[in-house]
């Protein structure tokens, strides 16, 4: 029996997972220095460690509403097609073991065109955690965003 882990994060009362060996680092939120003329979903970029890195709003991407940071708010650092990118999420809750069979294909109404990054469902317990699929969430077209951000700032 297969099993996964996940770094479970929140975005409004949801949680999410993300594969654990996607994940570079999680950081406390930091200031962001906003880019002009990027696309919404473009929060800015920090300076993580000497690397400029581009900080991306999932909020903005899921279509919730904007909420204020706090001490809870944080920036999980993946890399994702040969990128490295941070997410920002409201907090980040623990990393789970979740086994196989507790997962299931997310239903096809919430997986449609614009939401194909969503993975799978896991039930644990009476939670049930969106697991989603990091290198998809980014559009082809965003990718190109982003490579553009990036080369602007090094």
């Amino acid at each position: 029996m297969a099993t996964m882990q996940q770094v479970i994060f929140n975005l409004d009362n949801e949680e999410y997972g993300l594969d654990i060996m996607k994940v570079i680092t999680i950081e406390k939120y930091q200031k962001i220095v906003k880019t002009p003329n990027t696309p919404e979903y473009i929060t800015g970029i920090i300076n993580l460690r000497g690397s400029v890195l581009p900080v991306y709003s999932l909020r903005e991407k899921f279509h919730l509403k904007e909420k204020e940071y706090d001490e809870n708010t944080k920036i999980i650092v993946t890399m994702t097609n040969n990128m490295k990118i941070g997410f920002i999420v409201d907090s980040v809750q623990e990393i789970l073991n979740v086994e196989e069979e507790n997962v299931e294909d997310a239903p096809k109404i919430v997986t449609g065109i614009n939401r194909k990054y969503i993975k799978s469902i896991a039930k644990i317990d009476d939670r049930m955690i969106i697991v989603v699929d990091i290198d998809l969430i980014i559009s082809d077209e965003e990718q190109l965003e982003l490579g553009k951000v990036i080369e602007e700032k090094e």
